[in-house]
């Protein structure tokens, strides 16, 4: 997903389905000016990642 997205889905009040690979995450945080999202993968809130928004894909139809 782009940026711009990203950013859509973190600022909504309604809740989106978001993958990174096969892994479901929520989106914590959205770095704009380098393209980057901190994401905390499944249910773990200690298990964060820095991954590249583009490697972020929003499921369709849920």
């Amino acid at each position: 997903m782009d940026t711009k997205r990203a950013m859509e889905i973190y600022n909504s009040k309604d809740t989106f389905a978001v993958q990174l690979g096969d892994k479901s995450v929520w989106i914590e945080n959205v770095d704009e000016a380098n393209g980057m999202a901190t994401v905390q993968v499944g249910s773990d809130p200690l298990n964060t990642q820095t991954v590249s928004c583009d490697r972020l894909t929003e499921q369709e139809g849920e």
